[in-house]
Parts: structure tokens; C-alpha cells; sequence
């Protein structure tokens, strides 16, 4: 069993495919395969199905992925805790983000953390909270921006924002200033699947609303679409709200709501370099908002 080996079976995995595992490697298709195949009569197990649009991984081969991460990291961790011992942080920082958290909070925090080392990579992946815990979990990326709370999970804060009500500019509820939570209660409602559903069925919980869930959706942008076609009002953050809303309006909610990402870790103590080094840099230069 070889490096090389293992590596080419995580490509295969996560790209879907022989061919995209040899662009992303630097390897060729057939040595890809070949790997894979030495390493599938190596441990005696059929690691992955293959199929006329692609491979699946069997159970043996989700494991084997889980595992040979693990491995790897361990051995970049070997190279990178060294040079951080000279004085050089160095490796990979595999993050993963929500997209409406990678422009307005992540990508400064990258560039500070790259203009002081310099030699750190940078892999970023971008899905909904569940993903990233799931990412989190089976070891996909080392640092997850989440919603709090998070258990199980270490948390550096990042930052404290209201979630507001999203209305249709000719909604009756649109002519207040401030839209109690239970005034949601009615009216067809556009719930997340994301990170913030439970925020807001807390919310209304709290506040004695049942809620007239009519649509979900996951994404902030399908939200606003289908809030502006007339489908239904919704709760959204304020975090990524675009400039222009169209035919959409936000009024604060009562009582005030509010949600705080974070960045998370399984284990502070078993982050790379790279990882505690992004982390130090949220920690001084992130400050929530109250």
C-alpha cells in the first residue's frame, strides 16, 4: 500500500471518475486505475463499482476513503509540524463555507492568513450546514463554518447577525416597521433546509407560531426568488443579503432574532499548522456583532 496510491483512490472518490481523478492528481488515467486496482487486490476488496456514467464507492471503499484521509493527513502533518518547529507554517488548510459566509466573511480571513504565510494552500468548499458537519465529521476538511450551536464540535466565533422577515413588497405584513414572529403565523411560509431552520422553528415555537411551512428550499437566493414571485414570506439572515432585493422587503423581527456562525474543528488540539494558524486569525481579528 503506497501514498500514491491512496491518494489516487481519494481522487477517484471525490471527482467522480478516472479521468477527473487523473487531471486533479498530475497522474495519467491508466496509472490512476492501475493504482486503484493494486490497491483493491491488496486488501482484497472491491473499493469501487464502476458504471457506464462513472464510479460509486462500495461500502469497503467509503471506508477505505475515511481511513486512507486520515492517513494522508497524518503524513502531511509530518512535514508541516516540522516546519512550523523552524518557524514556517506550510501545508494545506481544507476549509469548508457556507456560500453566503465565503465573500463577506472568509475571504478576508484568507488573506490575512496567506499574506503572513505565504506557503500555506488553500482548499475551499462550499455547501449547507449539514455538508459541512457531515465534511467535518468523516475528516473531508479540517475547518467548517457553522451555525452555532455546534456540539461536539470546537468553535472560534465569527460573527452575530439578525435574521429578519422577507416579505413581497405589497404584503400587508410589508407596512410595518417591525413584524412580530407570531404575524408570520397565516401566511404560506418559505422555510430553509439549510443551517438557520432551526433558528427560525425555534423562533416561532417560542413565540406561540405554527407556522404554515408551504415551500423549502435551501438556498438564500431560491428563497428571495420564490418570496418575490408571491409564493410565501420567509425568515432569512442578514449576512449575504443582496444590495438590491427586487421586489422583496425585510422588516426586523420581535422578538429580535439573531444567528452566529463560527468556524469549527473536531479537535483544536489535532489541527495542522495550517488550520490552528487560520484559526489564531479569526480569533484576533473577528469580532461578533451584538
Amino acid at each position: 500500500m503506497t501514498l500514491a496510491q491512496l491518494r489516487a483512490l481519494i481522487a477517484v472518490a471525490e471527482h467522480g471518475g478516472f479521468t477527473a481523478a487523473a487531471e486533479h492528481t498530475g497522474m495519467s488515467q491508466p496509472a490512476v486505475s492501475r493504482a486503484v486496482a493494486a490497491l483493491e487486490r491488496e486488501l482484497g476488496a472491491a473499493l469501487l463499482v464502476r458504471h457506464r456514467d462513472g464510479v460509486a464507492l462500495t461500502e469497503a471503499g467509503r471506508r477505505a476513503v475515511e481511513r486512507a484521509r486520515e492517513a494522508l493527513r497524518h503524513f502531511d502533518l509530518v512535514r508541516a509540524d516540522v516546519a512550523a518547529a523552524a518557524g514556517a507554517i506550510t501545508g494545506e488548510l481544507r476549509l469548508a463555507s457556507l456560500p453566503t459566509a465565503t465573500g463577506t466573511l472568509i475571504a478576508r480571513l484568507l488573506r490575512a492568513l496567506t499574506d503572513r504565510h505565504p506557503h500555506i494552500r488553500v482548499r475551499l468548499l462550499e455547501g449547507v450546514d449539514d455538508d459541512i458537519r457531515e465534511w467535518l465529521r468523516r475528516g473531508g476538511v479540517e475547518v467548517g463554518v457553522v451555525t452555532l450551536p455546534a456540539p461536539g464540535l470546537e468553535t472560534v466565533p465569527l460573527s452575530t447577525h439578525d435574521m429578519v422577515a422577507a416579505l413581497p413588497a405589497g404584503h400587508p405584513l410589508a407596512a410595518r416597521p417591525v413584524v412580530p414572529v407570531a404575524a408570520l403565523a397565516g401566511h404560506p411560509f418559505i422555510l430553509t433546509t439549510a443551517g438557520c431552520r432551526p433558528l427560525i422553528t425555534g423562533a416561532a415555537r417560542e413565540a406561540g407560531a405554527a407556522l404554515d411551512i408551504a415551500f423549502e428550499a435551501s438556498g438564500a437566493g431560491a428563497i428571495l426568488e420564490m418570496v418575490s414571485a408571491g409564493l410565501g414570506v420567509s425568515i432569512v439572515p442578514t449576512l449575504g443579503l443582496p444590495a438590491d432585493l427586487g421586489t422583496v422587503v425585510t422588516r426586523p423581527l420581535e422578538p429580535r432574532t439573531t444567528r452566529t456562525l463560527a468556524l469549527a474543528v473536531t479537535s483544536r488540539a489535532a489541527c495542522s499548522p495550517a488550520a490552528r494558524a487560520f484559526l489564531d486569525q479569526a480569533a484576533a481579528v473577528v469580532t461578533p456583532a451584538a
